[in-house]
């Protein structure tokens, strides 16, 4: 167990909490929620030990290990990967180095004998001889292949490397296990091998995600974070949402019966009050409405960004037509004569763990990357907006966040465009920033303005979610659900691809395609999908033979 007790911390003068009492326990999965800023990733550091409290302290049951997901990607890149995982327990890293070091001794003395056999017993009750398969299973579960077990994490992409840390802190069944954003940069095979660990994880978890179909899939409780108190709820977060709503209009609808008792005897002491015969009633009427009182319901801090785009022009039927694409990269072919029509009522989610073909793919339909072969053709009444992965050079310049919107507005109107840039919760001075010193979130919602000034009617997303919060990434699934254009998107968030896309297009490893017009849940439970799993599993294993 690890507990939270009369916590306040302070940045400055500001108490970001303030006297917080809050117990995790054993066997329960916690999915700490809140608006950006509130406090999530720093409560986790809290309880981890990473930051101080100004006044309280956490504690854990004696004897606990801890185990939390560290986020600096290359702290581990001089690092065997299977040996990275494993030193998640570092107690039992330790002892099996020190255990190799005595045994390539040259001159093994009687007390190196004796040492080793601790370090054996030891070894062995921390089930140590299965510490390389553990490590290993875990690994393969989040799609790092066998083939780079022994590699350098610095030869891993970006992508493998979050793996490795997530399977870093799993690895060794922790008491206590603290999760900052784990399903950020993992593929949705990935994330549903996840689901499944946590929730056959009989220990203490607390998650902070944006995934709201990963909290519900995994937590048994949420935290909400608001106002720098924690308030504790026995659910997931749908069951977070639906109870703080009722708790809110029960209280509105006590508050609006308490204000007609307030009138009826307000109204009954002024009209009285001057009466002989009746003061003792107005008397007593005064002293019960001394009583009443009005429940404090605050405001959420949470902000939800207005997303709505809206095309200038209605599309045509004929959209989009692409014939045998192929495209080769560093050697290596990750789109293979790929083929597909879109029609105009197409809202398609490219799905899968080819992150770089679906990149690839999105560069070349929007002009930024020729292919090596094929060919492609947008229909005459479209116009695209797109939304990129990286967006780094375009933020790389001086201009201020309505300068640069305005450099893409149709009108030339300061008042127009400010009225984008509010609804996505640029407010007043927000407008004077300079993009590139701008937050992630912050950006995002800025090339999010830029699509919705743009009125196109085809819009391209890749991995948009990425940065957003819980909020946003509503408002966003929201206002994509009623887009009434052509939609090409990839996200790793479950709830936001089923409930927008109405066609499922799968780049597979070796570049070819999988097109299907469902939804994805029907897609992930089809025969094609077991297929194509029960194919490329035997492909690897033939490969490492």
């Amino acid at each position: 167990m690890i507990s939270a007790n009369n916590v306040t911390y302070r940045v400055g003068k500001k108490a970001l909490f303030e006297d917080v009492n809050i117990k995790f326990t054993e066997g329960n999965c916690y999915g700490l929620i809140g608006a950006n800023g509130a406090g999530k990733s720093t409560f986790l550091k809290i309880l981890s030990g990473v930051l101080e409290t100004t006044n309280g302290d956490i504690s854990i049951t004696p004897g606990q290990r801890m185990s939390v997901l560290e986020q600096d990607h290359f702290k581990y890149d001089d690092c065997v990967v299977l040996d990275t995982v494993i030193a998640g327990n570092q107690h039992l890293y330790d002892v099996m180095k020190e255990k190799e070091a005595i045994y390539a001794k040259e001159d093994f003395s009687d007390e190196d004998g004796i040492r080793a056999s601790e370090l054996e017993a030891e070894f062995a009750e921390m089930d140590g001889w299965e510490a390389d398969s553990n490590a290993a299973s875990l690994l393969n579960g989040l799609g790092i292949d066998t083939s780079l077990h022994y590699s350098l994490v610095g030869d891993l992409d970006g992508n493998q490397k979050v793996k490795v840390l997530l399977a870093r802190a799993l690895f060794g069944n922790p008491d206590i296990l603290l999760l900052d954003e784990p399903t950020n940069h993992l593929d949705l095979d990935a994330i549903a091998w996840l689901e499944e660990f946590l929730i056959n994880f009989e220990n203490t978890v607390i998650v902070v995600s944006h995934d709201r179909y990963f909290l519900n899939k995994v937590c048994t409780h949420t935290a909400d974070i608001d106002y720098g108190k924690i308030q504790l709820y026995a659910g997931n977060y749908d069951f977070w949402y639906e109870s703080s709503q009722l708790l809110i209009k029960q209280m509105k609808e006590a508050n609006k019966k308490k204000e007609e008792k307030i009138k009826e005897l307000q109204e009954f002491i002024s009209r009285f009050s001057a009466n002989a015969s009746k003061s003792k009633q107005a008397t007593s009427r005064k002293r019960a409405l001394e009583k009443i009182e009005l429940d404090e319901i605050k405001p959420s801090s949470r902000k939800y960004p207005y997303i709505d785009f809206r095309p200038d022009r209605e599309i045509g039927n004929e959209v989009l037509t692409v014939e045998g694409l192929t495209k080769t990269i560093n050697g290596e072919k990750v789109l293979d004569n790929i083929s597909f029509i879109l029609g105009r009522n197409d809202k398609v989610a490219f799905v899968g763990g080819n992150e770089l073909a679906k990149t690839t793919l999105f560069k070349i339909l929007t002009g930024e990357m020729e292919p090596d072969s094929g060919n492609y053709k947008w229909g005459v009444t479209t116009s695209l907006a797109y939304f990129p992965k990286d967006s780094t050079e375009e933020f790389n310049n001086d201009y201020t966040i309505t300068d640069w919107l305005m450099g893409y507005s149709p009108v030339k109107d300061i008042t127009y465009v400010r009225g984008f840039l509010g609804r996505m919760l640029f407010a007043g001075e927000d407008g004077v920033k300079k993009v590139k010193v701008l937050s992630g979130g912050e950006k995002v919602r800025c090339l999010l303005s830029k699509m919705m000034i743009s009125g196109a009617n085809c819009l391209v997303l890749d991995e948009p979610t990425n940065h957003l919060d819980m909020e946003a990434i509503t408002s966003l699934n929201n206002g994509l659900i009623k887009f009434p254009g052509v939609e090409l998107f990839s996200c790793h968030d479950h709830q936001f691809v089923e409930t927008t896309a109405n066609r499922i297009m799968e780049i597979l490893p070796n570049g070819s395609l999988i097109d299907k017009i469902t939804t994805y849940d029907e897609y992930l439970a089809s025969d094609e999908m077991a297929r194509k799993r029960t194919i490329f599993t035997a492909n690897r294993e033939d490969d490492e033979e």
